[in-house]
């Protein structure tokens, strides 16, 4: 696997000391203990949370995190309770974000994405599964449902990055370059309240919040990101050959829903349901009644399938 780009911590030593004591932090909030696997991979070293991966006879979720962030912000608040079942529950934390992972990256053109998720697949001897992807995760899931998919139950792609191009309206740019010009908390909870939330309907706890910020400013000012942004699949999504769940927020500021479920209809053949949230911003992955709707097609999925 060629690699593009290469991100890095500036201060490695002392910047993932400050990430495994935030991510302790969660885990003392949450008051569970995640597991932790590190997978060798055709990107380094691949950082993978876990929940009940050791139980057999469950179904098992592999989840996706979106750019910027980590894929443990799927649980704030207990965020995975609202799945509402028993799940092997398995958070990757893609190389190239700011986390515990290595920082080289493929070409996001490329499907070599779709090859190191299945990679992992392999690596935690994973059979077949449910996948989940929000933004730039939704991305690495159409990759794998190209490259391997029969290694996948299903997709759920919230607010996905494959779908559109990052829109370009004056307000997403300024709320989105906002903190990454300055980075603070008042910037960062600007962006928050714009574009990732929509309050009071769609908001965290003051806990997770506070620790969503400071997560924010640390990963802005102290990750040297240099991988590819997501892009608009087009046509390479007529390739999926997986069900695929879209989970949209209509008040998602960066890729607007319209036109995400529009491009969706038009070339993924196996889009079996959309799913719009009102009052809901980017963050989907953290709003209870998108877990909620998750949980209930993977309950009732094998049923369906009979």
């Amino acid at each position: 696997m060629e690699i593009k780009n290469k991100s890095y911590f500036k201060d490695a030593k002392a910047d993932i000391e400050y990430f495994e004591n935030w991510a302790d932090n969660l885990e003392t909030h949450n008051g569970r203990t995640y597991e932790r696997y590190e997978i060798a991979t055709s990107l380094g070293k691949t950082q993978v949370w876990g929940l009940n991966t050791n139980e057999t006879d469950l179904d098992t979720l592999v989840i996706f995190p979106g750019a910027r962030t980590t894929s443990l912000i799927w649980d704030f608040d207990k965020g995975l309770d609202n799945l509402n079942q028993k799940l092997k529950i398995y958070m990757v934390e893609t190389n190239g974000l700011p986390n515990l992972s290595h920082g080289e990256t493929p070409d996001i053109r490329s499907l070599d994405y779709g090859i190191w998720a299945a990679e992992l697949f392999e690596a935690l001897k994973i059979e077949k599964a449910f996948v989940a992807g929000a933004s730039f995760g939704g991305l690495i899931c159409m990759k794998l449902g190209i490259v391997n998919p029969e290694k996948i139950s299903a997709a759920f792609l919230l607010n996905p990055g494959c779908l559109q191009p990052f829109s370009l309206s004056f307000k997403n740019l300024y709320y989105n370059l906002l903190p990454i010009i300055k980075p603070n908390t008042k910037n960062v909870l600007k962006f928050l309240d714009t574009a990732v939330f929509s309050k009071p309907n769609h908001q965290l706890s003051e806990n997770s919040e506070r620790m969503l910020v400071d997560y924010e400013v640390f990963a802005i000012s102290r990750y040297k990101d240099k991988t590819q942004k997501p892009y608009y699949m087009d046509k390479q999504l007529g390739d999926v050959k997986v069900d695929t769940y879209l989970l949209e927020g209509d008040k998602d500021l960066l890729f607007p829903y319209q036109k995400s479920i529009d491009n969706a209809k038009i070339h993924i053949k196996t889009l079996k349901e959309v799913k719009v949230f009102s009052n809901v911003g980017h963050g989907i992955e953290t709003y209870d009644k998108a877990l909620n709707y998750i949980g209930e097609i993977i309950k009732n999925y094998h049923q369906h399938r009979l």
